[in-house]
């Protein structure tokens, strides 16, 4: 009788779907155990909902910026033409309703792929027994959706568990008025002053979508400016869009508490500053799940931040037993949790498999515009990490962003110098996420500049200006050699 490898996969996001997939495909046994639905926050609160909701704010932000430019006319019936109404405008519990429905077609698709592919999917809530059974293999005890226990015997067990919000002690969101990313898509009706607190990546996306949806909105940041972990040169560019735009960027300004009083919520500043808003937004970051489910009583060992250890294969430290996404705290983007994934059960498999690099990983910050970034960074640059020469091409020289009525954004670019090898790149524009590809591809190919300027592009376009800024590098790479 031909054994069968059995693996269990605790955890239904990206990096246990992606990890189970490749599995069955490959012909093990597997169970992926969870708890709210395949796909995880990815599909069900976080990635495929928060881009839902800017899908819609995008097109009210480039109605209103750019509409009287192109030669639109919209009858409102103003009476006064020096100060037009807003002409268009949003149903929150219509989007919100939009975006819980398309999260859960989505969960629904990738759970009939999961469940084809060969894969059992088994509702609950699964832990690691302590101890490794003499033939190596471990058991995860299920505790199901029905109340009961089921004992799965595996030969590996991939964790990912995820995140879930962080919560401050004095800031505890109650789901109506002081709410984290996963509660904002119940509410029926539109902020009229949002309090975001926190300048990260979510707390950015998010106040960009709802001053676009039409709330005022304050940002909070704890630091010297927005998105303090993206490209400085980016960064600025959105905070001054977010000026503009009318949001009061706060700056250098912690919150230590935020309370409900009445209708209104009050956020106290760790200065002794007050502000008040009818809703607030607490994005502080994100803390993993990863305890009480028998990890470190199993031989799994937790970074400080209650991380997993995990290497570039994706392996803990106790035998047999993997880990992958947003748990490993290695970059929380559904991408890398696939990835892990992915590298996990080839490896467990005998599968040929390159361990994780991040230096190949592209992101994106779906502001408006977008930020995208791929490879070293500007922070590296500065910090000795590489030696990289880097140009910086502003969209404004862009035809088709002329076109487009597009005033904001660039694209950067850094090689090696010598060598002209692309090491990595920014794009801050409209559809960022797209343009971003050929710089990754570059990148992961160890492309030059000379490579990318010589390339076709199409005439008008906005990417066009990555091969513009190739050729300033080829051109300066050429100088500084002659």
């Amino acid at each position: 009788m031909e054994y069968v490898t059995r693996i269990v996969i605790i955890g239904g996001g990206p990096g246990g779907y992606e990890a189970a997939l490749v599995a069955a495909q490959l012909g093990a046994e597997v169970t992926v155990v969870d708890r709210d639905g395949l796909g995880g926050a990815s599909v069900l609160t976080d990635c495929v909902p928060s881009k839902t909701l800017i899908a819609t704010a995008e097109v009210m932000t480039n109605f209103d910026s750019s509409y009287e430019e192109l030669g639109i006319i919209v009858e409102d019936g103003t009476p006064d033409p020096d100060r037009p109404a807003r002409v268009v405008g949003v149903d929150l519990g219509k989007v919100n309703r939009r975006v819980k429905r398309l999260a859960l077609a989505q969960s629904h698709d990738i759970t009939a792929s999961v469940t084809r592919a060969g894969a059992r999917v088994l509702r609950g809530r699964g832990r690691l027994e302590p101890h490794q059974a003499p033939d190596g293999s471990r058991r995860v005890v299920v505790e199901t959706a029905g109340g009961e226990e089921e004992v799965l015997t595996a030969d590996a067990v991939l964790v990912a568990t995820g995140g879930r919000p962080r919560e401050l002690p004095d800031a505890r969101p109650d789901g109506e008025r002081i709410l984290n990313w996963t509660q904002v898509y119940d509410l029926e009706e539109q902020p009229e002053e949002l309090i975001v607190v926190g300048s990260g990546v979510t707390g950015a996306e998010f106040a960009g979508a709802y001053q676009a949806l039409g709330s005022r909105v304050t940002l909070v940041s704890s630091r010297d400016r927005v998105l303090p972990g993206e490209d400085p040169d980016a960064a600025a560019v959105l905070e001054d869009v977010f000026r503009r735009r009318g949001m009061n960027v706060m700056s250098r300004s912690r919150a230590a508490s935020a309370k409900r009083v009445g209708d209104r919520v009050e956020v106290t500043l760790a200065d002794g500053r007050v502000i008040t808003g009818s809703h607030c937004l607490m994005a502080v970051g994100a803390v993993p799940n990863t305890s009480g489910i028998g990890l470190e009583e199993a031989g799994v060992m937790l970074k400080e931040s209650g991380h997993i250890r995990a290497d570039r294969v994706s392996r803990t430290t106790a035998p047999g037993v993997y880990a992958a996404g947003d748990c490993t705290g290695v970059f929380a983007l559904a991408s890398v949790a696939a990835m892990q994934g992915r590298i996990a059960m080839y490896h467990f498999l005998g599968e040929t498999v390159a361990p994780l690099d991040l230096k190949t990983v592209s992101a994106n910050v779906f502001t408006d515009p977008e930020i995208a970034t791929v490879g070293y960074s500007q922070a590296d640059v500065d910090a000795g990490r590489i030696d990289a020469r880097a140009v910086k091409l502003p969209l404004l020289r862009n035809p088709r962003a002329k076109m487009q009525g597009i005033r904001d954004g660039f694209v950067k670019l850094f090689c090696r110098p010598g060598t002209g090898i692309v090491v990595g790149g920014v794009v801050v524009a409209p559809r960022a996420s797209e343009l971003i590809h050929p710089i990754s591809i570059a990148v992961d190919n160890n492309l030059t500049v000379e490579q990318i300027a010589n390339t076709f592009t199409v005439y008008p376009s906005l990417s066009g200006s990555l091969a513009e800024v190739a050729r300033q590098l080829h051109t300066r790479k050429t100088a500084e050699g002659s």
